[in-house]
């Protein structure tokens, strides 16, 4: 039998085994950080003037209309010290319990302690009282402008999420139970975790969302059979292979987003678009991007257009013995998309029999969520980088947007990674989410400033190969899916878009969900809806009021309407029966360069 002082020396060794591997992983912690590469401090917070000019309009509010300031501050006293007295009597009674109202619900605080142990409601309790009077006195500001107090509120957010009590060992309930029950473990396995994900992104910390080691792109994930069977500096054109004995003789060329990869549509057989649509009779090609280097600094939107758009279809329609193609174009691809055909238009080029829009913005004059960086300060400090590396490296677009949902991609999973020691999880789309993309200097200069700072496209003054590009010239027959909780192309500046194109025949269709999952939507799981309605001459809000509400997927209502337009069936073909012969499998080479690795 083991006795006390045989488990007394077994958990000194632990203790000191544990502290030698936090003294190498502070070694390493430091070596880590002092490598990072600075960025741009505009790219980190606002200018200073933006906080001046929040002080200012309060001192104002001080001064015009005092007691509306003082009625402010009263109602947060008064809560405070009211949530402050009733802790002491709880003491001073000697029951040490939390009150019967535990406050309001939040899933930060989903571990019943937060409501039961009276330390940690009356930790939880404070900070929600103070995040709601940093809301609330920011809502009532009147001196700032509509885009000064959007960005004022989204940084003040970010703040007090920063500072949620979850965050921090002393008041996280289930970062010290999984400390105690491992005696430390978890802290040390939270700390290598940590110094691993700085060490991964040259000293930058980007948080680990899911188990790299779990998936391999070509073998678990993106496993549609195709082949690559063109390739330049810009792209790699996949065809993949036919299930079906005949096809439409019209091909379909989807080109998706160049700031994530195109496997998106591809993770797995059971939510594959590309599979589908292989599935439904149509020949299939799909453009991946390069992830590009810094030698790349000089590419703007007329290589992807001239060497990615352009090059793509002229070679599909050789493949295919055919004189026009059926396109479609995926968030930022799609923008690009309505750019080609307004160029097409200008050239009398009636290539394009008809285009599909997913969650893509034509009309940036709401910049809504991205309001916070679409202001000078950030965009100079967008353009400080792209000069400094010649690109725009791919975490710091992947920063931005997890800084929309920082509960959800940042601290959420920060809290499990490096409180708990825990192993992110094995999930396909948050592996595909982190598996990003650089731009190349010039085209996001293009993009920022030109389209969503000046939005010069939907204003009809966007010049691109010598030539002024409208909205109004995109007038094939079209379909745009927008989705109703997206953050990155709101539905509503989806639809205004869609409202000012030319075209004669176009459909608007709204999924349920958000930017990915309102796209990646299966028939099969009969999961999101989708609402229609043909009045288009109606504002947004009227639009989804009338719309009628459709269960299950969009996908079949679209492939009904592509079929209208991809003419006879023809026998199927194959990869490579053409003068464009195989070159390697899919998903091809392109999309296996890693942004981190260009970045070291």
């Amino acid at each position: 039998m083991a006795t006390n002082t045989d488990a007394a020396s077994e958990n000194r060794e632990r203790l000191e085994a544990n502290l030698a591997r936090v003294e190498e992983l502070q070694q390493r912690l430091v070596n880590a950080i002092t490598h990072k590469k600075s960025t741009p401090q505009a790219l980190n917070g606002p200018e200073s003037e933006l906080y001046s000019k929040a002080a200012q309009a309060y001192w104002q509010e001080w001064l015009s209309n005092p007691a509306k300031v003082l009625e402010q501050q009263v109602q947060y006293w008064g809560k405070t010290l009211t949530h402050f007295v009733d802790a002491q009597k709880a003491l001073a009674s000697g029951e040490l319990k939390a009150p019967d109202d535990p406050g309001p619900k939040d899933r930060r605080f989903a571990n019943p302690l937060w409501d039961t142990h009276p330390y940690f409601n009356f930790v939880k309790q404070q900070y929600l009282i103070n995040a709601s009077a940093i809301r609330d006195g920011i809502d009532k500001l009147e001196e700032l402008d509509g885009k000064e107090k959007a960005r004022l509120r989204y940084f003040a957010q970010q703040i007090t999420d920063m500072f949620a009590p979850t965050n921090f060992l002393a008041t996280n309930p289930d970062a010290l139970l999984k400390a105690v029950e491992t005696e430390g473990e978890s802290l040390v396995r939270g700390l290598e975790n940590l110094v691993s994900d700085l060490e991964a992104n040259n000293g930058e910390l980007i948080v680990r969302l899911a188990d790299e080691s779990a998936f391999s792109v070509g073998e678990n994930i993106a496993t549609a059979k195709g082949e690559v069977v063109y390739r330049n500096r810009m792209m790699e054109l996949i065809q993949y292979s036919p299930t079906t004995e005949q096809v439409h003789e019209t091909p379909v060329v989807l080109f998706p987003p160049w700031i994530n990869k195109f496997y998106i549509l591809d993770l797995k057989p059971q939510n594959s678009l590309i599979r589908w649509v292989v599935d439904q009779g149509y020949t299939l090609f799909v453009v991946s991007w390069i992830n590009p280097d810094p030698t790349y600094r000089d590419i703007g939107l007329e290589e992807y257009i001239d060497e990615g758009y352009l090059t793509a279809m002229n070679i599909v329609k050789e493949i295919c013995g055919v004189d026009k193609i059926n396109a479609v174009g995926y968030c930022i691809a799609g923008t690009t998309l309505s750019l080609t055909l307004s160029l097409l238009k200008k050239r009398g080029d009636k290539s394009v029999k008809s285009a599909t829009f997913f969650t893509a913005l034509m009309d940036f004059s709401d910049q809504g969520e991205f309001t916070p960086f679409l202001q000078d300060d950030f965009a100079e400090g967008i353009e400080q980088e792209i000069d400094q590396e010649g690109i725009l490296p791919s975490f710091i677009m992947a920063r931005t947007f997890s800084f929309l949902r920082s509960n959800d991609l940042i601290y959420g999973p920060a809290i499990r990674h490096y409180m708990m020691g825990e192993t992110p999880p094995a999930f396909d789309l948050l592996y595909w989410n982190g598996d990003g993309a650089n731009l190349p200097g010039k085209m996001f200069k293009q993009y920022l400033r030109g389209l969503c700072q000046r939005n010069e496209f939907a204003e009809g003054r966007f010049e691109l190969f010598g030539e002024t590009l409208s909205v109004k010239d995109v007038d094939v027959p079209l379909m745009s899916i927008a989705t109703e909780t997206d953050h990155i192309a709101a539905a509503r500046d989806v639809y205004r878009g869609v409202q000012m194109m030319g075209s004669k025949s176009k459909q608007f269709v709204l999924g349920e969900s958000g930017h990915i999952a309102g796209i990646v939507n299966p028939p099969t799981k009969v999961k999101y809806g989708h609402y229609t309605n043909d009045d288009l001459s109606l504002a947004f809000d009227d639009w989804k009021a009338s719309a009628d509400k459709h269960e299950g997927s969009w996908w079949p209502l679209w492939e009904a309407w592509l079929k209208k337009r991809s003419g006879k069936k023809v026998p199927a073909r194959q990869p490579g029966d053409s003068p464009y012969k195989s070159l390697c499998p899919a998903p091809g080479t392109y999309v296996a360069i890693k942004a981190s690795k260009q970045n070291q």
